[in-house]
């Protein structure tokens, strides 16, 4: 029995509930406060795992590594600021169109049209109803964080190329924590007062980037890449499901059927045959289909996709 798609389903589940649990620490450290120390804590764990040698690095390599953690800082400050007023959900069903488009682009079928069609109209449902209760400033926070994780699928490709094994992953993630640095260093200081607050945000690095690398790292080895995409698309439900559990954010039914619409488009895109790859999924802990193609012997990927 091949569990490597159980093992993608539970990394969705992970990084959801890992948003979600870092929701609840907003009050305490804030919203920025929680990306610093995530980020962080994560480039720490991850540069101790993979040893990235840099002194091999060219510096097309530095440069691609310093755009990506551009791209992975951009990506998630705005998502949690978004989180600061919509509901998770929401945010990641919005959020999901910036990589769906990269994989539409990639395509050349009409078909790919009614995907298109379907994720904007989703979107536009969550944008246009009458008494809509999702504020417009969350919205645009949350697609403005979906123009971020296109930029991170490109840039993810590119270091992939120019970089052997994972070890661009830290790298970014410390340009990611320096950038977030001056945004969250008041709200992340209160862990000076309360190191109990450490805890909380070493579990949310934990369940939304470390845990998803190590299983997804395990299932992409014998996991194609059509069902990885299909298995990803999920992202925008599994938020919701977290939102509900944790946070007890309760969608309308507008909401419901717009994450329903952009969770079928990006199904679609991967599982009829034809498709160039899957969408890179919601960014939170994703290897891109460029960067897992140029895979090295030892079966590690020359770069994953992680904010």
């Amino acid at each position: 029995m091949n569990a490597a798609p159980l093992l993608v389903l539970m990394s969705v589940v992970s990084i959801q509930f890992g948003q979600a649990v870092g929701r609840t620490l907003f009050d305490d450290l804030g919203a920025t406060g929680v990306v610093l120390l995530r980020v962080a804590i994560s480039a720490v764990v991850l540069a101790v795992v993979t040893r990235p040698r840099l002194r091999s690095w060219t510096r097309a390599a530095w440069r691609a590594a310093a755009l990506l953690g551009v791209a992975v800082a951009g990506l998630n400050l705005l998502s949690a600021l978004a989180l600061r007023t919509v509901p998770l959900g929401v945010v990641v069903t919005v959020s999901f169109l910036g990589p769906l488009t990269v994989s539409l682009v990639q395509t050349r079928r009409l078909l790919d049209l009614l995907w298109a069609l379907l994720a904007g109209g989703g979107v536009a449902l969550l944008w246009w109803q009458p008494g809509a209760s999702v504020p417009l400033g969350g919205l645009l926070l949350a697609a403005l964080a979906g123009v971020c994780g296109a930029g991170y699928i490109l840039l993810t490709a590119r270091l992939g190329g120019l970089v052997p094994g994972a070890g661009g992953l830290p790298v970014s993630l410390t340009v990611a924590a320096a950038i977030a640095l001056p945004f969250g260093a008041t709200g992340a200081g209160a862990v000076v007062e309360r190191p109990a607050l450490l805890v909380g945000a070493g579990a949310v690095a934990l369940l939304q980037t470390i845990f998803p690398y190590v299983l997804e790292l395990a299932a992409l080895r014998r996991l194609p890449t059509r069902v990885f995409g299909i298995l990803a698309s999920l992202n925008p439900a599994a938020a919701a499901l977290a939102g509900l559990i944790v946070l007890d954010q309760r969608l309308g039914p507008p909401e419901v059927i717009a994450l329903a619409l952009v969770t079928l488009a990006g199904a679609g895109v991967t599982l009829v045959p034809g498709a160039s790859g899957p969408p890179a999924p919601s960014p939170q802990s994703r290897p891109s289909r460029e960067s897992r193609a140029s895979d090295t012997d030892d079966g590690q990927p020359c770069c994953r996709r992680h904010s």
